[in-house]
């Protein structure tokens, strides 16, 4: 008899997933059944969270091994992601995958993209980096690396045509989820709030440098709103155990948010849809505010080295996607130097209280929202299907 039947095939593996945050593992979560249905069940497999475990992925790594940030930081982890990267094209080339899917992350993905390319496998990358923002110079990285990039802002479409390069807008998959109309009250029974006080929903980051770098100016910044305003509630998500023992850890420095303040782990979308307004860490969860139709404050801040590099390659005055998207200065942004409590503290009131300009981003936003929208799983299994004919054919 021999073992033939260990020998893997495409058809029996299906396709590999590499997502690197919490928001490309949301992200993935909602493209693999529809996937895995295509491909008559093949196994989903490789690097992801448990959103896509949910979804039925097989990880043979977990997200966390990939959560590092910034120029600096990345340092110290680097001789550890150097040999995950290696161990990861060997094991899965071996493994003879349909097509690999790339979930943003990309300086990590488009290293490994362009080496499993070189060997064969049809790369797909969901989600396109920055380059409109900055270090415009990546688009030749992605040239290299990827054979189709799935697109979730419209306005990326032409960037790409002009470059040559294939891509597909398949819209921005959280536009999908989340409801056109907020279900304010609904979220604040949940969290036990409706009782009529201003309701602020706090978002230092789902990483843990991102809480040290953004946590203390936001935390004060609340501080001094609920000594200015009075009593009022003040939710925090947390992705799990270690930020909410850390979230407490900050909390218990000031007494006032400690008494107003409840914290639940995996609840960022309900947390927000609860609040009045939200303060937020730039990143994809500003996003999730603007499609939740909240005013918020952004503020972000990284160690100094690596926030100097990243404003000398900057092509854009914002960085939150709210801002990017409607082309203006929407909501205020803090960021680095001026991410301190005081200015945040202020806007943050303002952010709460101001009912016209509230009523007003509420408009800005649902027209947003409205254009985010597409089926995105279909277009997104579309192509991922499409690549897969390269493997059976060939390329």
């Amino acid at each position: 008899m021999g073992n033939h039947h260990l020998v893997p095939t495409p058809e029996k593996n299906g396709a590999i997933w590499l997502a690197g945050e919490a928001s490309g593992d949301f992200i993935a979560s909602l493209v693999i059944p529809e996937v895995a249905r295509r491909m008559q069940g093949a196994p989903q497999y490789g690097v992801g969270g448990p959103r896509m475990v949910e979804a039925g992925f097989h990880a043979w790594h977990d997200i966390r091994e990939l959560s590092v940030r910034g120029y600096v930081e990345v340092l110290s982890h680097l001789p550890r992601l150097v040999r995950l990267r290696s161990d990861l094209v060997r094991r899965f080339a071996d493994s003879m995958p349909q097509v690999f899917v790339g979930v943003d992350a990309p300086d990590f993905n488009l290293g490994l993209e362009a080496k499993l390319r070189r060997k064969g496998v049809p790369v797909v990358h969901f989600v396109s980096p920055s380059i409109w923002a900055w270090r415009p110079e990546r688009i030749q990285d992605v040239r290299r690396a990827v054979d189709h990039m799935l697109l979730v802002f419209p306005f990326e479409v032409d960037l790409y045509k002009r470059a040559g390069i294939p891509a597909t807008y398949v819209g921005h998959p959280l536009a999908n989820v989340i409801p056109m109309e907020p279900d304010t009250m609904g979220a604040r029974r949940e969290f036990e709030v409706d009782d009529g006080l201003p309701v602020v929903t706090l978002m230092p980051g789902s990483r843990i440098d991102e809480v040290k770098g953004c946590g203390p100016a936001f935390f004060d910044a609340v501080e001094k709103v609920l000594h200015r305003l009075g009593d009022m509630h003040v939710l925090i998500p947390v992705a799990d155990e270690k930020a909410r023992a850390d979230v407490i850890f900050h909390a218990s420095l000031r007494p006032r948010l400690a008494k107003f303040m409840k914290i639940a782990v995996g609840k960022s979308h309900r947390m927000i849809e609860a609040a009045d307004a939200v303060l937020v860490a730039s990143g994809t969860a500003a996003l999730e505010c603007a499609l939740y139709k909240k005013p918020m404050v952004v503020g972000y801040k990284m160690p100094a080295l690596t926030g100097m590099i990243m404003q000398k390659k900057a092509l854009i005055r914002h960085v939150s996607l709210p801002n990017i998207l409607l082309g203006e200065n929407v909501v205020p942004e803090f960021l680095q130097y001026f991410c301190e409590a005081d200015p945040i503290s202020y806007a943050l009131e303002d952010a709460i209280t101001n009912d016209v300009r509230r009523k007003e981003l509420q408009e800005r936003f649902s027209a947003l929202h409205e254009s985010l929208i597409a089926d995105t799983p279909n277009l997104a299994a579309d192509v991922i299907m499409e690549m897969t004919k390269r493997r059976a054919g060939g390329r």
